[in-house]
């Protein structure tokens, strides 16, 4: 195990503490980057001396930030988050809903919460339906978020139009001849009518009509004859 230092905090340091903080770290870490950034001062009596001379404006800092998180809290408990994600039949999402989609959305919304700072069941949200993150904020306070998962709505495909198959084709191929032989023969028909009534007489009668003419004429002949008795 490596050398190990004490050392004072000068200011906040993103999961290392805030300013006036105490910690234990690593000797390469204080020397190579705490102290050439000034983050933090060796842990002695000259830099307790300073930390005394600055305890107030350090505890009215945290008072602050107090009251920031305590409004936080209020406003964070009045939102619900929304997330719409596609999923099966069953309510099983494809994919799932971490801390830090969470931190992204709660950005959207002008809240500034790093994801290590939200809890959510089991680490993440496999299912739809609704859930309560934690969010930890200023030294013991938290929040509780609401988030509602929604299935995304499938859009329908549309069927494509089945393919004719070969006895499909044949049969409608059938009936197309049929109709046109029925065509051809309505045709025909028309045309013999034509036909007869160009060879009618021109006087408008009909063969029938002129057949009985010519019998009553051939009976008179026979009326007019002279009688051998």
């Amino acid at each position: 195990m490596g050398k190990r230092m004490k050392i004072i905090l000068r200011q906040d340091v993103l999961n290392l503490g805030e300013e006036g903080d105490v910690r234990e770290v690593a000797a390469g870490y204080a020397r190579n980057f705490l102290f050439p950034k000034k983050y933090a001062a060796p842990y002695n009596q000259h830099a307790l001396t300073i930390l005394g001379q600055r305890k107030k404006k350090i505890e009215k800092r945290k008072e602050e930030k107090r009251i920031l998180a305590q409004g936080m809290k209020d406003r964070l408990q009045e939102e619900k988050l929304v997330f719409v994600m596609p999923a099966g039949d069953n309510g099983k999402l494809f994919g799932s809903i971490t801390n830090g989609q969470i931190a992204e959305e709660l950005q959207k919304k002008g809240y500034a919460i790093e994801k290590r700072k939200i809890e959510i069941p089991e680490h993440h949200i496999k299912m739809v339906g609704q859930y309560t993150a934690t969010v930890k904020l200023y030294e013991n306070e938290e929040a509780e978020l609401n988030i509602k998962v929604e299935a995304q709505v499938q859009e329908k495909k549309e069927e494509k139009p089945r393919k004719t198959g070969r006895r499909e084709r044949a049969a409608g191929k059938a009936d197309v001849e049929h109709a046109s032989a029925g065509t051809e023969t309505a045709k025909t028909d028309a045309a013999a009518e034509r036909a007869e009534a160009v060879a009618a007489p021109a006087n408008g009668e009909s063969p029938l009509a002129a057949e009985d003419e010519a019998g009553a004429a051939d009976g008179a002949e026979g009326e007019s004859e002279p009688s051998n008795s």
